[in-house]
């Protein structure tokens, strides 16, 4: 057999991986900033994170003495 005879082959399975490999890279960075908004949208409205750092509250003590 000669290389020759499947080089179509050879070159359209390349060119459809190529296809498919760019498309889940374009997929990726679209849907990354998709959720990077939506996760500042949340942010804007006060949703946090539950990995951030937790803001410090009054012990209860002091809350019931200035009721």
């Amino acid at each position: 057999m000669e290389a020759i005879n499947h080089l179509p082959f050879i070159v359209g399975a390349y060119a459809a991986a190529f296809v498919v490999i760019a498309g889940l890279i374009a997929w990726v960075m679209l849907d990354f900033r998709t959720q990077r908004r939506a996760l500042a949208d949340l942010e804007m409205r006060g949703v946090t994170r539950r990995s951030a750092v937790e803001r410090p509250q009054r012990p209860m003590a002091e809350a019931e003495e200035k009721v």
